[in-house]
């Protein structure tokens, strides 16, 4: 049964549904009123039976009365008998016998009770169900003991009354029942088309974003409160979600396909190198023994080069896998960095005025104790100072600012260089990434990794690098730590 009804539609479904409990609800009405009117109709019979035999009784007799004669007037019968609802009037002797008995001249002997089934009727009172002679009707009848004389008055009428009026009660039930159930579900089925017409428009935008369109959205088709309106929302929000995540997906490939491409490029630059001076030398180009070492010298040269981005590049994975496992954390204080920053870029160019001062260049240098590996944090400054030396003119100022912000530490390199612009701000942290294109960048170093080294080890301890620059106004690094926890 399952089956058939699992292909269905869920509109046929729910109608089904319904018109299945409306039926069971009208049957159930019905068989209520039914059996209501049934009962009223037979304790109506058995209360004008029990009057009529108990006034039979009390009329003081020694004997069944002269029936005879009222069976002889049947205008007078027949109302008299009807008055009391009673059809059959019996008096049975004190041995069971039918002693007299009257009943309505509209009714034949053979559709009376037989007197065998009158002799079991009880004397207490109690009224019961007979058969007539022939099965074609059913009887109601009281007996009750007489007085003055040993014997039964037994009052029966028939049942066809009261079974008539509950059989057009429930012939006028099943007609108006039907035409009720036809109405309501013909309704029914248009109130479910109506109200599952959402569900239907949800039904398009899923199969418009199945076919690639990831932009659709479920439309406000019913108020954020009901349960439709929760599901568009609930659909809305993990519509949002997929979209994100294949933009995050489709941007992540091209980070890779880019990454690959310069990964490529800067191995094969310094490799090249290697091979063309081999080369040379399996050729006899390189005859004199100044030569020969002005090529091992260019060889050790691009090899140190090679091996230089080779450990970026396995720095960067760990970091990316395991960010805490390659810092090994101990109290120190930023200032001994921004010390050994300033000395490391008088060192790269002496004319270039280096100032020491506390963040954004107010009073002196301020203490900013932090839970750090020193030697993580250095390549850090290292970077940030030696990027600041590479792309400013050489003189250009430079300032050094270790304190706290905020309740953060902080390390500032400020120069006072030609800057950038937004578009290039936006990606300067980003792998292999260089404001100056140019593949021939001076010596062979600086494979645009420095910046994207300096972020995750900062990220890796809690904290991170900030770029605040604008073209022609030079540009601020700035390395953010949690305090030190001073308890």
């Amino acid at each position: 049964m399952r089956r058939p009804l699992s292909r269905l539609s869920l509109r046929a479904r729910l109608l089904l549904l319904t018109t299945g409990l409306l039926l069971a609800g009208l049957t159930l009405i019905s068989a209520v009123l039914s059996d209501r009117l049934e009962r009223y109709q037979i304790d109506r019979l058995d209360s004008q039976l029990r009057s009529l035999a108990t006034i039979v009784t009390r009329v003081p007799a020694s004997g069944p009365p002269d029936v005879e004669g009222a069976a002889a007037r049947p205008d007078l019968l027949d109302p008299g008998l009807d008055l009391f609802s009673t059809a059959y009037l019996v008096y049975l002797d004190e041995d069971g016998a039918v002693a007299k008995s009257v009943h309505s001249p509209r009714l034949d002997a053979a559709s009376l009770p037989p007197s065998g089934a009158l002799r079991r009727v009880p004397t207490g009172g109690t009224a019961v169900d007979l058969r007539a002679a022939d099965g074609s009707e059913r009887w109601r009848a009281v007996a009750r003991p007489t007085v003055g004389w040993p014997g039964t008055v037994i009052a029966a009428t028939p049942r066809t009354g009261a079974d008539a009026t509950v059989a057009r009660l429930r012939t006028s039930s099943l007609i108006s029942g039907s035409a009720l159930l036809a109405l309501l579900t013909a309704a029914g089925w248009f109130a479910l088309g109506r109200g599952l017409r959402p569900l239907r428009r949800i039904e398009h935008t899923a199969a418009a974003i199945a076919g690639g369109d990831l932009t659709r959205r479920v439309p406000g088709i019913a108020p954020p409160r009901t349960e439709i309106g929760h599901l568009a929302a609930s659909l809305n929000a993990m519509l949002g979600q997929l979209e994100r995540a294949f933009a995050d997906r489709a941007a992540s490939e091209d980070r890779m396909r880019t990454f690959l491409s310069d990964v490529s490029h800067e191995l094969r630059t310094p490799l090249f190198g290697i091979k063309g001076t081999t080369d040379l030398y399996r050729m006899g180009a390189l005859p004199e023994r100044a030569d020969v070492d002005e090529a091992m010298r260019r060889i050790g040269h691009e090899a140190a080069r090679l091996t230089a981005l080779t450990e970026d590049l396995l720095l960067l994975a760990r970091l990316d896998e395991s960010p805490e496992g390659q810092v090994d954390p101990a109290p120190m204080d930023l200032r001994t960095l921004a010390g050994d920053a300033r000395h490391d870029l008088r060192a790269l160019d002496p004319s270039r005025p280096v100032e020491l001062t506390g963040p954004d260049g107010t009073g002196l240098p301020g203490p900013a104790p932090v839970h750090a590996d020193e030697a993580r944090l250095r390549q850090v400054v290292v970077n940030l100072v030696g990027n600041a030396a590479a792309h400013t003119p050489p003189g250009t100022p430079v300032r050094i600012g270790v304190g706290t912000v905020d309740g953060r530490a902080v390390l500032d390199v400020e120069d006072e260089g030609p800057g950038m612009a937004a578009e290039q701000a936006a990606h300067v942290f980003d792998r292999f990434y260089r404001t100056d294109r140019s593949r021939n960048h001076a010596g062979g170093a600086n494979a645009g990794l420095g910046l994207a080294i300096a972020r995750s080890l900062a990220r890796a301890h809690g904290g991170d690098v900030e770029l605040r620059t604008a073209a022609g106004e030079g540009a601020r690094f700035r390395l953010t730590l949690p305090l030190l926890d001073q308890d």
